[in-house]
């Protein structure tokens, strides 16, 4: 693991998780080797552990972030050193842009939620196109993940992964609507790994 504040960081995460709020990870082993965005729903604040641990520290995963949190003192600072990018969400971030693009290039892997919030479990939501225009741009497959959202304290919370896939598009390039559409299937694939949840 190149990012030696995050191989500081991630055990102390690791076992706070597990003695506090365990996981069960299912599917692991669809996570392919290299550059990949995951994706996933987003019901806690949690939800980026769960799936950082469910990934194991082999993986070295840069997280999409609000810009806020990376304001905040000390913290703020080691989660950009460990390799959080935060995004100003509602306007665009060209230099978090370029910043996904390049991690993803080099063959890592980038974890971020298309719905853009935290959305509660049975709210209707929108897929936001972000992950679709970085999967397009770099070549790197998609991985949807549900993270179960009924969490309870020292109990698991179900991590699933899905197949890895590369969306399809005609042309050269995708257009703003193949972009939606991408979004939205793969906010559909995230949704229907909910009952694999158990």
């Amino acid at each position: 693991m190149s990012n030696k504040v995050y191989a500081v960081i991630y055990p102390i995460i690791w076992i706070f998780m597990k003695l506090f709020h365990p996981w069960k990870a299912i599917g692991a082993e669809n996570i392919p080797e290299g550059g990949a965005v995951i994706c996933g729903n987003h019901t806690t604040l949690g939800d980026p552990l769960y799936v950082v641990c469910a990934m194991s520290g082999r993986r070295q995963t840069h997280v999409m972030a609000k810009a806020e949190i990376m304001k905040w003192p000390v913290i703020g600072f080691l989660l950009k050193k460990a390799g959080i990018i935060g995004v100003n969400r509602g306007k665009s971030d060209m230099g978090a842009v370029k910043e996904c693009l390049r991690v993803l290039k080099k063959g890592e892997k980038l974890l971020m939620f298309p719905e853009g919030t935290r959305v509660k479990d049975g709210e209707d939501s929108q897929a936001h196109t972000g992950a679709a225009m970085f999967a397009t741009r770099t070549g790197t497959p998609l991985v949807p993940v549900y993270i179960s959202p009924q969490k309870r304290r020292f109990r698991k919370t179900a991590v699933v992964f899905g197949e890895p896939y590369h969306p399809k598009f005609e042309g050269r390039k995708p257009s703003a609507d193949d972009y939606q559409r991408i979004a939205d299937e793969l906010l559909a694939g995230i949704k229907a790994l909910g009952e694999q949840a158990v």
